[in-house]
Protein backbone atom coordinates (compact mmCIF):
# COMPACT_ATOMS: atom_id res chain seq x y z
CA UNK A 1 0.00 0.00 0.00
CA UNK A 2 1.36 3.39 -0.96
CA UNK A 3 1.38 6.03 1.79
CA UNK A 4 1.06 9.64 0.68
CA UNK A 5 3.39 12.40 1.82
CA UNK A 6 0.37 14.18 3.34
CA UNK A 7 -0.41 11.15 5.51
CA UNK A 8 3.21 10.93 6.65
CA UNK A 9 3.12 14.60 7.71
CA UNK A 10 -0.31 14.41 9.33
CA UNK A 11 0.42 11.32 11.39
CA UNK A 12 2.93 12.90 13.83
CA UNK A 13 0.72 16.00 14.09
CA UNK A 14 -2.33 13.90 14.98
CA UNK A 15 -0.47 11.73 17.49
CA UNK A 16 -0.39 14.28 20.36
CA UNK A 17 -4.11 15.04 19.95
CA UNK A 18 -4.92 11.33 19.93
CA UNK A 19 -2.83 10.72 23.03
CA UNK A 20 -4.48 13.64 24.82
CA UNK A 21 -7.94 12.36 23.91
CA UNK A 22 -7.13 8.88 25.16
CA UNK A 23 -5.87 10.16 28.53
CA UNK A 24 -8.79 12.59 28.98
CA UNK A 25 -10.01 13.55 31.48
CA UNK A 26 -7.02 13.89 33.75
CA UNK A 27 -8.05 16.92 35.78
CA UNK A 28 -11.07 18.91 36.86
CA UNK A 29 -13.57 20.05 34.23
CA UNK A 30 -15.43 23.36 34.27
CA UNK A 31 -18.79 23.98 32.68
CA UNK A 32 -19.20 27.69 32.04
CA UNK A 33 -22.74 29.04 32.40
CA UNK A 34 -22.80 32.57 30.93
CA UNK A 35 -25.55 33.73 33.29
CA UNK A 36 -25.90 34.40 37.00
CA UNK A 37 -26.63 31.65 39.49
CA UNK A 38 -30.28 30.90 40.17
CA UNK A 39 -31.57 30.88 36.60
CA UNK A 40 -32.74 27.90 34.58
CA UNK A 41 -29.42 27.50 32.73
CA UNK A 42 -27.58 27.34 36.03
CA UNK A 43 -30.12 24.82 37.34
CA UNK A 44 -29.79 22.60 34.26
CA UNK A 45 -25.99 22.63 34.52
CA UNK A 46 -26.02 21.76 38.22
CA UNK A 47 -28.44 18.90 37.63
CA UNK A 48 -25.92 17.31 35.28
CA UNK A 49 -22.71 17.77 37.25
CA UNK A 50 -23.08 14.94 39.81
CA UNK A 51 -23.65 12.42 37.03
CA UNK A 52 -20.80 13.83 34.97
CA UNK A 53 -18.43 13.68 37.92
CA UNK A 54 -19.37 10.05 38.48
CA UNK A 55 -19.06 9.03 34.82
CA UNK A 56 -15.92 10.98 33.95
CA UNK A 57 -14.14 10.26 37.21
CA UNK A 58 -12.98 13.84 37.85
CA UNK A 59 -14.54 16.89 39.56
CA UNK A 60 -16.96 18.76 37.29
CA UNK A 61 -17.76 22.27 38.47
CA UNK A 62 -20.12 25.00 37.24
CA UNK A 63 -18.66 28.46 36.73
CA UNK A 64 -21.11 31.36 36.35
CA UNK A 65 -19.75 34.17 34.16
CA UNK A 66 -22.64 36.52 33.42
CA UNK A 67 -22.87 39.72 31.42
CA UNK A 68 -23.57 41.17 27.97
CA UNK A 69 -26.43 38.80 27.13
CA UNK A 70 -24.23 35.81 27.83
CA UNK A 71 -21.38 36.86 25.55
CA UNK A 72 -18.77 37.28 28.31
CA UNK A 73 -18.94 33.69 29.47
CA UNK A 74 -19.29 32.45 25.91
CA UNK A 75 -16.15 34.34 24.90
CA UNK A 76 -14.24 32.71 27.74
CA UNK A 77 -15.06 29.29 26.31
CA UNK A 78 -14.52 30.27 22.68
CA UNK A 79 -11.04 31.50 23.58
CA UNK A 80 -10.16 28.60 25.88
CA UNK A 81 -7.72 25.83 24.99
CA UNK A 82 -9.51 22.94 23.23
CA UNK A 83 -8.24 20.44 25.76
CA UNK A 84 -11.55 19.12 27.06
CA UNK A 85 -11.30 20.99 30.35
CA UNK A 86 -13.71 23.81 29.43
CA UNK A 87 -17.27 23.52 28.12
CA UNK A 88 -20.17 25.90 27.59
CA UNK A 89 -23.72 25.18 28.70
CA UNK A 90 -25.80 28.02 27.42
CA UNK A 91 -29.30 29.24 26.75
CA UNK A 92 -31.45 30.38 23.85
CA UNK A 93 -29.98 33.91 23.77
CA UNK A 94 -26.86 32.28 22.32
CA UNK A 95 -28.57 32.48 18.91
CA UNK A 96 -29.14 36.24 19.14
CA UNK A 97 -25.52 37.20 19.87
CA UNK A 98 -24.35 37.79 16.26
CA UNK A 99 -27.20 40.25 15.59
CA UNK A 100 -27.20 41.76 19.07
CA UNK A 101 -23.43 42.25 19.33
CA UNK A 102 -21.91 42.54 15.84
CA UNK A 103 -18.45 43.20 17.30
CA UNK A 104 -18.22 39.93 19.21
CA UNK A 105 -14.60 38.94 19.94
CA UNK A 106 -15.34 35.45 18.62
CA UNK A 107 -17.20 33.73 15.79
CA UNK A 108 -20.28 32.03 17.19
CA UNK A 109 -20.30 29.12 14.78
CA UNK A 110 -16.60 29.05 13.91
CA UNK A 111 -15.05 29.19 17.38
CA UNK A 112 -17.46 26.83 19.14
CA UNK A 113 -18.25 23.22 18.28
CA UNK A 114 -21.76 21.89 18.96
CA UNK A 115 -21.90 18.94 21.36
CA UNK A 116 -25.44 18.30 22.59
CA UNK A 117 -28.91 19.88 22.41
CA UNK A 118 -30.29 19.11 25.86
CA UNK A 119 -33.90 20.19 25.36
CA UNK A 120 -36.24 23.12 25.79
CA UNK A 121 -39.31 24.63 27.43
CA UNK A 122 -41.83 27.29 26.33
CA UNK A 123 -41.69 30.82 27.60
CA UNK A 124 -44.33 31.88 30.12
CA UNK A 125 -45.54 35.25 31.37
CA UNK A 126 -46.02 35.02 35.12
CA UNK A 127 -47.31 37.47 37.73
CA UNK A 128 -47.73 37.55 41.47
CA UNK A 129 -51.18 36.18 42.43
CA UNK A 130 -52.35 39.53 43.76
CA UNK A 131 -51.74 41.26 40.42
CA UNK A 132 -54.85 41.95 38.28
CA UNK A 133 -53.57 40.22 35.14
CA UNK A 134 -55.35 36.92 34.50
CA UNK A 135 -55.26 36.82 30.71
CA UNK A 136 -53.01 38.12 27.97
CA UNK A 137 -55.83 40.51 27.05
CA UNK A 138 -55.61 42.01 30.55
CA UNK A 139 -51.93 42.77 30.01
CA UNK A 140 -52.47 44.23 26.54
CA UNK A 141 -55.38 46.40 27.70
CA UNK A 142 -53.40 47.71 30.67
CA UNK A 143 -50.43 48.52 28.43
CA UNK A 144 -52.72 50.27 25.98
CA UNK A 145 -54.25 52.37 28.74
CA UNK A 146 -50.87 53.23 30.29
CA UNK A 147 -48.15 53.25 27.60
CA UNK A 148 -44.59 52.68 28.81
CA UNK A 149 -45.84 52.17 32.38
CA UNK A 150 -46.58 48.45 32.67
CA UNK A 151 -43.21 46.81 33.21
CA UNK A 152 -41.87 43.31 32.84
CA UNK A 153 -38.61 41.61 33.74
CA UNK A 154 -36.53 39.30 31.59
CA UNK A 155 -33.11 37.70 31.75
CA UNK A 156 -31.64 40.55 29.68
CA UNK A 157 -31.76 42.57 26.50
CA UNK A 158 -31.81 40.39 23.43
CA UNK A 159 -32.84 37.23 25.23
CA UNK A 160 -35.79 35.37 23.75
CA UNK A 161 -38.05 36.49 26.57
CA UNK A 162 -37.32 40.12 25.76
CA UNK A 163 -37.68 39.57 22.02
CA UNK A 164 -40.99 37.76 22.53
CA UNK A 165 -42.36 40.77 24.40
CA UNK A 166 -41.05 43.05 21.66
CA UNK A 167 -43.00 41.01 19.10
CA UNK A 168 -46.08 41.00 21.34
CA UNK A 169 -45.92 44.76 21.72
CA UNK A 170 -45.52 45.27 17.96
CA UNK A 171 -48.43 42.99 17.09
CA UNK A 172 -50.71 44.41 19.80
CA UNK A 173 -49.70 48.02 19.16
CA UNK A 174 -48.66 48.65 22.76
CA UNK A 175 -45.50 49.74 24.58
CA UNK A 176 -44.29 48.23 27.83
CA UNK A 177 -41.26 49.03 29.96
CA UNK A 178 -38.55 46.38 29.83
CA UNK A 179 -36.46 45.67 32.92
CA UNK A 180 -33.46 43.49 31.96
CA UNK A 181 -31.88 41.37 34.67
CA UNK A 182 -28.50 39.64 34.71
CA UNK A 183 -30.11 36.30 35.46
CA UNK A 184 -33.47 34.60 35.65
CA UNK A 185 -33.31 34.06 39.39
CA UNK A 186 -33.08 37.81 39.99
CA UNK A 187 -36.13 38.49 37.82
CA UNK A 188 -38.09 35.78 39.62
CA UNK A 189 -37.19 37.21 43.03
CA UNK A 190 -38.33 40.72 42.15
CA UNK A 191 -41.57 39.42 40.62
CA UNK A 192 -42.37 37.34 43.70
CA UNK A 193 -41.53 40.33 45.91
CA UNK A 194 -43.88 42.57 43.90
CA UNK A 195 -41.17 44.97 42.79
CA UNK A 196 -42.15 44.53 39.12
CA UNK A 197 -45.49 43.91 37.44
CA UNK A 198 -44.62 40.65 35.71
CA UNK A 199 -41.85 38.64 34.15
CA UNK A 200 -41.31 36.44 31.15
CA UNK A 201 -39.17 33.36 31.58
CA UNK A 202 -38.95 29.77 30.52
CA UNK A 203 -41.39 27.33 32.07
CA UNK A 204 -38.31 25.75 33.63
CA UNK A 205 -37.47 29.00 35.39
CA UNK A 206 -40.92 29.88 36.73
CA UNK A 207 -42.29 26.37 37.41
CA UNK A 208 -40.99 26.08 41.02
CA UNK A 209 -42.59 29.39 42.01
CA UNK A 210 -45.82 28.48 40.20
CA UNK A 211 -45.95 25.18 42.08
CA UNK A 212 -45.34 27.01 45.35
CA UNK A 213 -48.19 29.43 44.64
CA UNK A 214 -45.89 32.45 44.54
CA UNK A 215 -46.48 33.14 40.85
CA UNK A 216 -49.51 32.76 38.56
CA UNK A 217 -48.93 31.87 34.89
CA UNK A 218 -50.89 34.01 32.45
CA UNK A 219 -49.90 32.72 29.01
CA UNK A 220 -47.44 30.22 27.52
CA UNK A 221 -45.67 30.58 24.18
CA UNK A 222 -45.29 26.96 23.12
CA UNK A 223 -47.11 25.39 20.16
CA UNK A 224 -49.39 23.56 22.61
CA UNK A 225 -50.18 23.56 26.31
CA UNK A 226 -47.78 21.87 28.68
CA UNK A 227 -49.36 19.05 30.71
CA UNK A 228 -48.47 20.82 33.95
CA UNK A 229 -49.96 24.10 32.63
CA UNK A 230 -53.05 22.61 31.03
CA UNK A 231 -55.22 25.49 32.27
CA UNK A 232 -52.91 28.17 30.85
CA UNK A 233 -53.67 29.18 27.23
CA UNK A 234 -51.06 29.54 24.54
CA UNK A 235 -50.44 32.86 22.80
CA UNK A 236 -52.22 31.46 19.73
CA UNK A 237 -55.28 30.65 21.84
CA UNK A 238 -55.09 34.17 23.26
CA UNK A 239 -55.37 35.85 19.87
CA UNK A 240 -51.74 35.87 18.69
CA UNK A 241 -51.27 32.95 16.29
CA UNK A 242 -47.69 32.16 15.34
CA UNK A 243 -46.23 33.92 18.36
CA UNK A 244 -44.10 31.09 19.73
CA UNK A 245 -40.92 31.11 21.78
CA UNK A 246 -39.22 28.21 23.48
CA UNK A 247 -36.16 28.29 25.67
CA UNK A 248 -33.44 25.74 24.96
CA UNK A 249 -30.17 24.59 26.44
CA UNK A 250 -27.13 23.39 24.54
CA UNK A 251 -23.55 22.35 25.22
CA UNK A 252 -20.62 23.59 23.14
CA UNK A 253 -16.84 23.12 23.19
CA UNK A 254 -13.95 25.33 22.05
CA UNK A 255 -13.35 24.71 18.35
CA UNK A 256 -10.75 22.05 17.82
CA UNK A 257 -11.63 19.97 20.86
CA UNK A 258 -10.87 16.38 19.81
CA UNK A 259 -13.88 14.43 18.54
CA UNK A 260 -13.26 11.62 21.03
CA UNK A 261 -13.58 14.08 23.93
CA UNK A 262 -16.75 15.63 22.54
CA UNK A 263 -18.32 12.25 21.94
CA UNK A 264 -17.49 11.04 25.42
CA UNK A 265 -18.82 14.24 26.99
CA UNK A 266 -22.01 14.01 24.94
CA UNK A 267 -22.58 10.43 26.03
CA UNK A 268 -21.88 11.28 29.68
CA UNK A 269 -24.38 14.14 29.43
CA UNK A 270 -27.02 11.90 27.88
CA UNK A 271 -26.59 9.28 30.58
CA UNK A 272 -26.70 11.93 33.30
CA UNK A 273 -29.92 13.50 32.01
CA UNK A 274 -31.50 10.08 31.58
CA UNK A 275 -31.06 9.25 35.25
CA UNK A 276 -34.53 8.84 36.72
CA UNK A 277 -34.18 11.63 39.26
CA UNK A 278 -32.65 14.09 36.80
CA UNK A 279 -35.09 13.26 33.99
CA UNK A 280 -38.04 13.65 36.35
CA UNK A 281 -36.73 16.98 37.60
CA UNK A 282 -36.23 18.22 34.02
CA UNK A 283 -39.61 17.09 32.70
CA UNK A 284 -41.79 17.62 35.76
CA UNK A 285 -40.19 20.25 37.96
CA UNK A 286 -38.47 22.22 35.19
CA UNK A 287 -41.22 21.53 32.60
CA UNK A 288 -38.64 20.86 29.88
CA UNK A 289 -38.80 18.52 26.91
CA UNK A 290 -35.61 16.50 26.70
CA UNK A 291 -34.07 16.18 23.24
CA UNK A 292 -30.50 14.95 23.99
CA UNK A 293 -29.73 15.41 20.29
CA UNK A 294 -26.21 15.28 18.87
CA UNK A 295 -23.95 17.88 17.24
CA UNK A 296 -25.50 17.76 13.78
CA UNK A 297 -28.98 18.33 15.15
CA UNK A 298 -27.73 21.11 17.43
CA UNK A 299 -25.96 22.84 14.55
CA UNK A 300 -29.05 22.74 12.31
CA UNK A 301 -31.25 23.92 15.17
CA UNK A 302 -28.88 26.78 16.05
CA UNK A 303 -28.72 27.94 12.43
CA UNK A 304 -32.53 28.20 12.35
CA UNK A 305 -32.65 30.06 15.66
CA UNK A 306 -30.00 32.54 14.48
CA UNK A 307 -32.05 33.29 11.37
CA UNK A 308 -35.38 33.68 13.20
CA UNK A 309 -34.36 35.75 16.19
CA UNK A 310 -31.55 37.65 14.50
CA UNK A 311 -34.21 39.14 12.24
CA UNK A 312 -36.25 40.27 15.25
CA UNK A 313 -33.18 41.95 16.75
CA UNK A 314 -32.29 43.87 13.60
CA UNK A 315 -35.83 44.83 12.60
CA UNK A 316 -36.59 46.21 16.06
CA UNK A 317 -33.12 47.71 16.64
CA UNK A 318 -32.67 45.83 19.91
CA UNK A 319 -29.42 46.60 21.66
CA UNK A 320 -27.47 44.78 24.34
CA UNK A 321 -27.38 45.94 27.97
Amino acid sequence: MKISRRALVAAPLAAPALAAAQSWPSGSIRIVVPFAAGGSTDAVARLATPGLTQRLGVPVVVENRSGAAGSLGTAAVAQARPDGNTWLLTFDSHATLPALLPSLPFNLTGDLDPVLLIGGAPYVIAVRPDKPYRTLADIVNAARARPDTINYGSTGNGTLGHLTMVLLGARAGVRMAHLPYRGGGLAVNDTVAGHIEMMIGSAALVAPQISAGNLRPVVQFGPERLPALRDVPTAAESGFPGLEAEAWWGVFAPHGTPEAMKQRMAEALRESFREERVARTMTETQQARLALAGPDELKAFLDRQIAIWGKVVTENQVQAD
